[in-house]
């Protein structure tokens, strides 16, 4: 009896003492679970549409329909890889690293632009390693400048408004990291920066007088960079005047229209598309929505516009409701850095904004694009894991009878 009675109380013994040194796991609130499902979503459609855009282009120049597919499939494992560590990383301690992922951006910023170094396509250094391993630095810089931005204003609440304690260093980090971005060359990725800082801003309390001024100052930035060098001036002219110069500075565009209006109500079919036989160019990269336009038709693009709007609603709910301030802010920046820059391509492709060099998303093919935007993904899920159930929030809102109300 003595050893059936040790054989029972052993496990329990055990049992107590795992419960007290693992800590418990958090829960899965609604918000976390739209959110996972949305970003399952739009990687499971990327992966589709990347194998049907690209299969014309990789045979063509690999011999293999599948290349393209199967660096992405690579890219989206390692990206769900790191989706699922952020997510499990209490968000409060990517703090501790907002300095350090500064310098690693720009160092890496710096040393994408060393001839021999970078790797050089189509006139623009952006891309640094070898062979089919390469990533942007710039992409390293969203997260290290939207950490940075969460944490100085977190720290410094109460001088929101004062230009030496907030707006000063802020705006000193993001005019010198998208100074280095913008001389790569890449004005998109610039502008998506400024969308990251400029929602921290806004969610932190910036004064509107302020935030005025800003908008205007970064607006007239932006003009003036995309007149300033050539082929950026040939784009925006192509976007005011598209019929002008159909078959050069024009024709992208108008091929991605062409193969969005192709595609009516239902589509061609996956994988009978036309545009992807060399007629629009980047159609797996910053292209790949007009071939879901031409495939999947008008259905296919109300799906992917309905995610990014679940995501970017989702996103909001979570920064509305985190825990605390920092997670606030840094809900807010990686829904601003995936809606912000999934409606800048979404504007290129449908002519409503000059020609991008930018990804959708999640859906274009590239892999530190996928690798980071799915750590800020995995960053949100954490956030949102943290949330206060409405219970909770609901009895806190009551008030506490106390001695004296209740005298």
């Amino acid at each position: 009896m003595s050893s059936l009675g040790i054989s029972v109380r052993v496990p329990a013994v055990f049992e107590r003492v795992r419960s007290r040194t693992r800590p418990a796991p958090l829960p899965r609130p609604p918000a976390y679970l739209v959110l996972l499902a949305t970003v399952v979503v739009l990687n499971v459609v990327g992966l589709v549409m990347i194998l049907s855009a690209s299969a014309v282009q990789a045979l063509s120049a690999y011999g293999s329909s599948w290349y393209f597919f199967e660096r992405q499939l690579m890219w989206a494992v390692v990206g769900a890889g790191t989706f699922w560590l952020a997510s499990r990383i209490d968000y409060r301690h990517w703090r501790k690293a907002s300095i350090p992922l500064l310098l690693i951006a720009g160092a890496t910023l710096c040393l994408v632009l060393v001839p021999g170094i970078g790797i050089q396509v189509d006139g623009a250094r952006r891309w640094l390693g070898s062979g089919a391993i390469r990533f942007q630095p710039s992409e390293i810089a969203k997260l290290a400048l939207l950490i940075y931005m969460a944490d100085v204003m977190t720290r410094r609440a109460e001088d929101v408004a004062n230009w030496e304690r907030v707006l000063k260093p802020v705006l000193l980090v993001t005019g010198g990291i998208g100074f280095l971005v913008l001389i790569e060359p890449d004005l998109d990725s610039t502008i998506v920066l400024a969308v990251i800082v400029l929602a921290g801003l806004i969610v932190g309390g910036l004064p509107t007088r302020q935030l005025l001024r800003l908008l205007t100052v970064g607006f007239v930035g932006a003009v003036v960079a995309s007149m300033a060098v050539p082929y950026r001036r040939a784009r925006v002219l192509a976007f005011l005047h598209p019929s002008h110069d159909a078959s050069n500075t024009g024709y992208q565009i108008r091929q991605s229209l062409i193969a969005l209006g192709s595609g009516g109500t239902a589509g061609v079919g996956l994988g009978q598309g036309r545009a992807k036989w060399m007629f629009l160019p980047n159609a797996h990269t910053d292209f790949i929505f007009a071939i879901i336009g031409e495939e999947l038709g008008l259905v296919g693009c109300l799906l992917v516009l309905a995610l990014f709007a679940g995501f970017g609603l989702v996103g909001l709910r979570i920064a509305r409701r985190a825990p605390d301030r920092f997670g606030t802010l840094l809900a807010a920046g990686v829904t601003a850095w995936v809606v912000g820059q999934a409606a800048i391509n979404l504007g290129a492709v449908v002519a409503v904004l000059p020609v991008s060099g930018i990804p959708l998303p999640f859906l274009s093919a590239g892999g530190s694009a996928l690798v980071f935007t799915m750590t800020g993904a995995g960053m949100l899920a954490n956030i949102a894991r943290q949330c206060p159930p409405r219970r909770e929030e609901s009895d806190a809102s009551r008030p506490v009878a106390t001695a004296d109300s209740t005298s």
